[in-house]
C-alpha cells in the first residue's frame, strides 16, 4: 500500500510524566518519565510497529495521543496542524482484551449504535446501515446484532472491536496487542482482517505489540523502544535482516514474543542510569556508554539507531 507523501500524524519530541504528587500522609512520588524524547511520524495508509518489553512506554504514546494522558511537554501535529490529543473521530484504539471493553448487558448492535450516537449520527436508519455494513466487513452477518459478548469467540470479540471503533470512521487506529490470547489459526484470521480493512479503507495503523511475528508481517516501518526511549527505527525487513541496535539484536534473539524475563528484568524507570539506559544489560557495554545519552545515527535508507559502538561492534550477519 502507498504511503507516499507529507505525514497524517507528527508526534515531536514528546514527553510524558508520572508521579510528582503527594499521597495523603504519605511521602512525595517518584517522577517517572514513560516517554522521553519521542519521535515518530504516520504517513497516510502506514503501518507503523511500536515495539519493547511491558514498561517502555509504548501505551502511554497511544494514551497520550488519544488525549487520555497529557503530555508535559513536546508537539503533535494533525495534517501539519498543532494539536493535543487527537480527535476521536480521527483516532481510534482498540483495546488489547475488546471483550472487557464491550458491556455485557448490552447487544452487540446496541454497543455499536450507542457508538455512532455518542458522535452526532441521529439517523436511526443512517446508524443501521453503517453498523451492517461494518459487521459484514469484519465478516459478521448482520445477526451478530443481537448476540451478546460472553456469546462470541476470543476471535470473534476482536472482529466486533474492530467493527466498534471502524463504525465511526477513524484516519487512525492504534491496535494494541490485536492478537494477544488468541490461538495461531485465529491470529491468522484476525491479522487478514485486520490488513484487508487497512487497504481496503484506507486506514492508517499504529501497532502496538510484543509479538515480532506480528509486526514483521503487518507493518512496513518499526519502531523499537526502551525505557522511554526509541533506540532504533527503520523499515521492518531491514531492521528484522541488520538491526544495529544491541538491544534489537536481543529482542530479535528472544522472538516471536518478549514475555516477561525473557530478556531478564528491566532496570526500574525511577532509577535510571546516565547516558545509555540500556548499559546494565548490554554485553557491548563500555565507559563511554555512560557519558551522554546517544542520539539516533543514521545507519541506513530511513534506517537509524541510538549506540555510540556502532562502527566499533558492527552490524550481525543475516542468518
Amino acid at each position: 500500500m502507498s504511503t507516499s507523501g507529507a505525514a497524517l500524524l507528527e508526534i515531536e519530541d514528546l514527553v510524558t510524566e508520572f508521579g510528582g504528587g503527594k499521597a495523603f500522609l504519605g511521602k512525595p512520588q517518584r517522577i517517572v518519565r514513560a516517554v522521553d524524547g519521542v519521535s515518530v511520524q504516520l504517513k497516510p495508509g502506514q503501518a507503523l510497529g511500536l515495539v519493547g518489553e511491558s514498561g517502555c512506554g509504548k501505551t502511554t504514546i497511544a494514551k497520550t495521543a488519544l488525549g487520555l494522558v497529557r503530555e508535559k511537554s513536546g508537539t503533535m501535529r494533525l495534517d501539519g496542524r498543532v494539536v493535543s490529543g487527537l480527535a476521536r473521530a480521527t483516532i481510534q484504539y482498540v483495546h488489547q482484551d475488546p471483550g472487557a471493553a464491550l458491556d455485557p448487558w448490552w447487544s452487540i448492535g446496541h454497543a455499536l449504535d450507542e457508538a455512532l450516537r455518542i458522535h452526532g449520527v441521529s439517523d436511526k436508519g443512517e446508524r443501521t446501515t453503517r453498523i451492517d455494513e461494518m459487521l459484514h466487513a469484519v465478516g459478521l452477518d448482520p445477526s451478530f446484532r443481537t448476540r451478546y459478548p460472553h456469546e462470541l469467540s476470543g476471535g470473534q470479540q476482536r472482529r466486533v472491536g474492530l467493527a466498534r471503533i471502524l463504525v465511526l470512521q477513524p484516519r487512525i487506529v492504534i491496535l494494541d496487542e490485536p492478537t494477544s490470547g488468541l490461538d495461531l489459526s485465529v491470529q491468522a484470521t484476525v491479522l487478514g482482517v485486520i490488513d484487508e480493512l487497512r487497504r481496503r479503507l484506507g486506514l492508517t495503523y499504529l501497532f502496538v505489540s510484543h509479538d515480532l511475528s506480528v509486526v514483521e508481517r503487518m507493518c512496513e516501518e518499526v519502531a523499537i523502544m526502551y525505557l522511554g526511549r526509541i533506540v532504533e527505527t527503520g523499515p521492518t525487513k531491514q531492521i528484522f535482516a541488520k538491526p544495529q541496535h544491541p538491544y534489537t539484536r536481543a529482542l530479535l534473539a528472544a522472538a516471536p514474543r518478549l514475555e516477561p524475563g525473557s530478556l531478564n528484568d528491566p532496570p526500574s524507570p525511577t532509577n535510571l542510569v546516565s547516558g545509555c539506559t540500556f548499559r546494565p544489560r548490554c554485553a557491548f557495554a563500555a565507559p563511554k556508554c555512560a557519558e551522554a545519552r546517544p542520539p539516533l545515527l543514521s545507519v541506513g535508507e530511513k534506517h537509524r539507531a541510538a549506540c555510540v559502538r556502532l562502527d566499533e561492534i558492527g552490524a550481525p550477519t543475516p542468518a
